[in-house]
């Protein structure tokens, strides 16, 4: 094979030598663009895994790499004049021109041609391999079209000659904003030192005045980090490795380990005759990491929101902070130090609201059942909540409660419209106090312009054939070209509305729920009223898009007994560019809380059908981490939360005050006391089920045994 590589970095090399190795009668040129001993940055961090992979694809270059590395097992965050170590981390470190060097010399040895100084806009080759970094000019020239995220952060790169001996996150505090350093050790003389910030920037003098240590610059300047995402790495014969495909945030890792991995996998595609087997392999692993980066880089851009943190909550907090890492990760890694933040599992503390106090942290998430007969719930019902209940968590929460028949969702929703749903809601109510430690919530709302559909088994989201109703929106837009055209609503149909709201939310009362929440999210009635892309009014309700949906939650307010906490479910962002994003939702957030609500319900999406979600574990609950600390009220998270160790994971880190599970409580409703008996936790079970909690033939006691988790794999 001819092989032709743009790009004379650790990614390209080390494709070089594995493909000289695979077959040395193949010719493979390297085409770099600077001297053979220019490099940017200092110093370059892999882990244990990796490394393995490293000997088993070309033990020579390993043994070399090994033998310079500089290893550390603690974190040291130094906040606020304290020092917290964390130690139970793996690390391993060298310096990078040593590193091109190591892959030049064995390169060289194998028979790969080597160019540098040599600047290249196309080659020809069986292979062409694009990797030229970030700003690949390959990747152009070859038609990929790249996604280009560049982030409000900047960051300098320097040296200093001072050798840290663990990896060490320097938090500094100015009167322009915050500055963080992510420094580690590379040599016995030498540690890279990063700088980053929000929104300062400062000289070489600058930063050693700030930080106290002598800073070396190599082709330093601050610069904006760029993620990087491609739709796909290969177009014919050309191929993009390493930053020209792909980057992710330094704060979680290299790009040079992601680069050299990448090159392992591309070798054996090669091997295999299967150039499409790399990205197939690669692209998973390398979006898994670009997630955990995202939520590290977006978590130190908003790094001012938690100095006000205690200094072993805010080194937990940036030790979590990607969520590759959690509390019982950690936990295994540095017993001590999460003893010294939290004696119990965070997720088993009370928590009060008004004069309700929940016994956990442990929300059962609102989820349609769709079998209530013309809005009246029934044994189904009964069993479904109160099997939940009597499971332990601290709140129950009902389905969307409709406030109109003409505001259902479906045929088989549940309503709050009619004086006889009151005694089957109560029925429920009064199952769920006197069997259980658990409060119940309402959830009222109104479907908007989503109303009219068939039940979710027999099409999600599809409007009905027959028996449907008229729908009402703020303007007259449908969901999608299936669905009907609502009726734009006139001032006369807000007041129905209004009056609809008041009215279910008495007969809550009168069915002695301890919590309502009204459903502002997911593209029914009132959030359509919040997004840009669903109210395009120009009266006042388009102007200020959240003067309807704050009247209605200041008439249930006023009806709904002062004593009794009142919850508000908002989507934080459309997913879509011109939708409401994370910025309204702060701005929203602060005015629920001037209008009486108690806490917000943080959801996202489902407002639009273009949307585009960022998933993965946990992903909604950065949007209320940002809520609850910017708008200074409390929050409950929710989204892809499967495991206690999550729910304990945010609760300690402060990113919301309660976890909300769905999926997680229909494949069991005895979650939390099972995640008791998981963790010791000596949770009461209920007298009926108490001979129960200890196993048959041995009489031990299953709240000590450890109980299968929910695999968070299941609702990936």
């Amino acid at each position: 094979m001819r092989i032709a590589i743009a790009g004379g970095g650790p990614g390209g090399l080390y494709l070089s030598i594995l493909l000289k190795r695979l077959d040395p009668t193949s010719e493979v040129v390297v085409h770099e663009r600077n001297a053979p001993d220019d490099t940017f940055g200092f110093g370059v961090v892999f882990s244990d895994e990796t490394l393995a992979a490293f000997e088993a694809a070309d033990p020579e270059s390993y043994a070399e790499i090994a033998s310079a590395f500089v290893r550390w097992s603690a974190i040291d965050v130094r906040y606020r004049g304290e020092t917290v170590t964390s130690g139970g981390h793996g690390f391993s470190a060298m310096g990078r021109r040593e590193l091109l060097g190591v892959l030049q010399r064995r390169a060289a040895a194998l028979g790969v041609d080597l160019r540098f100084r040599s600047e290249v806009s196309r080659l020809d080759g069986d292979l062409v391999v694009a990797a030229d970094g970030v700003n690949s000019t390959l990747r152009g020239a070859y038609g990929f079209e790249p996604e280009l995220d560049r982030r409000r952060a900047t960051y300098a790169w320097f040296g200093t000659d001072h050798v840290f001996d663990a990896f060490t996150f320097i938090i500094a505090e100015t009167p322009e904003g915050v500055v963080q350093v992510h420094a580690y050790p590379y040599s016995d003389s030498r540690s890279t030192f990063i700088v980053e910030s929000a929104g300062v920037e400062l000289d070489r003098a600058q930063c050693e005045d700030l930080f106290g240590y002598r800073l070396i610059e190599n082709r330093t300047r601050w610069i904006n980090f760029v993620t990087v995402r491609n739709p796909v790495w290969r177009r014919g014969n050309v191929v993009l490795l390493g930053d020209a495909a792909h980057t992710a945030h330094f704060s979680i890792g290299s790009g040079t380990k992601l680069a050299m991995e990448d090159a392992i996998s591309l070798a054996w595609a090669v091997r295999e005759g299967d150039l499409d087997a790399y990205e197939a392999e690669r692209r998973p692993i390398v979006e898994s990491t670009q997630r955990a980066a995202q939520g590290s880089l977006e978590w130190f851009e908003g790094i001012g929101r938690y100095m006000g943190q205690e200094p072993k909550r805010f080194a937990f907090n940036l030790l979590t902070r990607s969520r590759r890492i959690t509390y019982g990760e950690l936990k295994l890694r540095d017993p001590e130090l999460v003893a010294s933040v939290a004696s119990s599992p965070p997720m088993f503390t009370p928590l009060r609201l008004r004069s309700l106090t929940l016994e956990n942290r442990v929300v059962v998430s609102p989820m349609d059942m769709y079998t209530s007969v013309d809005g009246t719930p029934g044994d189904f019902h009964l069993v479904h909540l109160g099997a939940r209940a009597i499971g332990g968590a601290g709140l129950v929460m009902t389905e969307m409660i409709c406030t109109s028949a003409d505001g259902r969702i479906t045929p088989g929703c549940g309503g709050l419209y009619r004086d006889e749903h009151v005694d089957a809601w109560r029925r429920i109510v009064d199952f769920v106090h006197t069997h259980s430690r658990s409060a119940i919530g309402a959830q009222l709302g109104h479907a908007g312009r989503k109303g009219a559909t068939k039940l979710m088994w027999e099409g999600d989201n599809e409007p009905l054939e027959d028996g449907g109703w008229p729908l009402i929106a703020p303007s007259p837009l449908p969901w999608d070209e299936r669905h009907q055209v609502p009726r734009e609503m006139t001032r006369a149909d807000m007041d129905d509305v209004v009056a609809q709201f008041v009215a279910a939310t008495r007969r809550a009362v009168l069915a002695g729920f301890d919590l309502l929440e009204i459903h502002m999210a997911h593209g029914y009635l009132l959030s359509s009223f919040l997004s840009p892309r669903t109210n395009r009014r120009t009266d006042e309700y388009g102007r200020d898009r959240a003067t309807f949906p704050l009247e209605v939650l200041e008439a249930c307010r006023d009806v709904w007994p002062d004593s009794r906490p009142m919850s508000v479910r908002i989507s934080a962002t459309d997913w879509v560019q011109g939708g409401f994003d994370g910025d309204d939702a702060v701005a929203f957030a602060h005015r629920l809380r001037e209008a009486g609500c108690d806490i917000v319900d943080v959801s996202t999406g489902q407002v639009v059908p273009d949307q585009r979600p960022a998933y993965g574990r946990s992903f909604q609950t950065p949007y209320a981490d940002r809520i609850r600390h910017e708008a200074g009220i409390p929050v409950i998270a929710v989204g892809a939360i499967s495991s206690y160790d999550d729910v304990n994971t945010i609760i300690l880190a402060g990113r919301a005050d309660l976890c909300a599970l769905a999926r997680p409580h229909l494949w069991d409703p005895h979650w939390t006391l099972h995640a008791a008996a998981d963790q010791g936790v000596d949770m009461e079970w209920i007298p009926q089920y108490r001979s129960g909690s200890r196993e048959p033939q041995t009489g031990k006691d299953v709240r000590r045994m450890p109980l299968r988790r929910f695999d968070s794999a299941v609702t990936a």
